[in-house]
């Protein structure tokens, strides 16, 4: 059975980061962009960040430019701006595709595992899935929900 922990991806420093690393954790997974309506939920992201991470929970940032472009920034521009902008320190990998042909596989896995309202294909950025422990797709949230009101089902997939 495939889980979150079979998967890499590069980081915005250009590292592969196995996400084993992220094995035993809860993780919210998320598409992300800088010049999206969405983008202030990087505060909300990294709120939940800091006040989780030691329970074991992490956010994973993965920027995306599939929508309207929103995300055309380099990787170290990405890096720059979540840092000087949102003080984000959680998480953040190099620019991925989330749907079509070149997707990543991870993103390609949380897709099929968990389909949305149109289908499998991510509508648009901002959209998060919850991992649980077990590294099994819990759950996938449209954009408009804000990450703060994922809280309860975080706290209840820590619980286990």
């Amino acid at each position: 059975m495939t889980t979150l922990t079979d998967f890499s991806a590069r980081t915005l420093s250009g590292e592969m980061r196995h996400l084993s690393d992220f094995a035993g954790q809860v993780v919210l997974v998320v598409n992300v962009a800088s010049r999206c309506g969405f983008t202030p939920q990087y505060l909300a992201l990294e709120d939940l960040w800091q006040r989780r991470r030691h329970q074991g929970f992490a956010v994973l940032g993965f920027p995306c430019n599939q929508f309207a472009r929103q995300e055309p920034g380099t990787d170290a521009q990405i890096r720059d701006f979540c840092v000087t902008v949102y003080d984000v320190t959680f998480p953040v990998f190099a620019k991925v595709d989330v749907n079509g042909r070149d997707a990543h596989p991870l993103w390609q896995w949380m897709r099929r595992s968990r389909r949305g309202r149109f289908g499998d294909r991510v509508k648009w950025n901002f959209t998060k899935f919850l991992i649980g422990a077990d590294g099994l797709v819990i759950d996938r949230y449209a954009p408009i929900v804000r990450p703060e009101s994922i809280e309860a089902d975080i706290v209840t997939a820590l619980r286990g």
